[in-house]
């Protein structure tokens, strides 16, 4: 049966199902609607996702199969701990959510990036409602590399990240998920399978998989403090939870 692309109201925060998203291109499931952070918000919680390049309407994502790492059983590499031992990079929760999201649109060429005004001032609104985290990770106090996503319950959406420096975004993560499991959260999202997340050991679910854990996470909470503004580093970048 033919799949149709479906055209959302302005004025209301509905979605289609996920289940009925394309499957070529994989995953596109509406066109329209707005970025408004309530509409963002019932977007993530239903497993959905904007991405748009310039020029194009705001479009709607639910790929399958679904990239997620699991914060439980991640990965950390024998060399990524040895050079993270010796360069001491430091590691933050929420001190600088809004130059984490303008970076990881401005390190990318203009015509990559889909982070564009109106993506980031949604996002930065959603954080100063306490939807929007950031990880940051900083080397002489300077703030080399990060990430922010969306918290759902104990799953976290992971949205985009970036790196000025050697290993930065992967220390990111790494951190991040200690922290994150440390606080009860069973699944971070990271959306695509690409060269970079694979190399981080993402994992693959199909749709029905991924949708079942999103049922089950997204309202059971987080143990408090999880998303406070935060050092999970002490000064020799040593994890303090660990």
């Amino acid at each position: 049966m033919a799949r149709y692309l479906t055209e959302l109201d302005p004025d209301e925060i509905w979605f289609p199902s996920p289940f009925d998203a394309l499957n070529d291109p994989n995953g596109l499931l509406a066109v329209g609607g707005d970025l408004d952070p309530a509409r963002l918000l019932f977007a993530y919680q239903n497993g959905i996702f904007p991405w748009y390049g310039p020029g194009e309407p705001i479009l709607w994502w639910s790929p399958s199969p679904r990239a997620t790492f699991d914060p439980k059983t991640f990965h950390c590499s024998r060399s990524l701990k040895r050079f993270q031992k010796k360069h001491q990079y430091t590691v933050s929760i929420n001190q600088a959510t809004d130059d984490v999201i303008d970076y990881c649109a401005s390190t990318r060429p203009a015509e990559e990036t889909w982070l564009n005004d109106d993506m980031r001032a949604a996002y930065k609104q959603l954080a100063t409602q306490g939807h929007c985290h950031s990880v940051e990770v900083w080397h002489n106090e300077k703030l080399i590399g990060g990430m922010y996503g969306l918290s759902v319950g104990q799953l976290f959406c992971g949205e985009s990240m970036f790196s000025l420096a050697t290993n930065a975004s992967k220390v990111a993560l790494w951190y991040f998920c200690e922290h994150f499991q440390k606080h009860g959260g069973q699944l971070v999202d990271c959306q695509v399978l690409n060269p970079h997340t694979e190399s981080l050991g993402a994992k693959e679910l199909e749709r029905e998989d991924f949708m079942q854990r999103l049922l089950s996470l997204k309202e059971a909470p987080l143990a408090d403090g999880c998303f406070n503004n935060q050092w999970i580093t002490n000064l020799n970048g040593e994890i303090d939870e660990l």
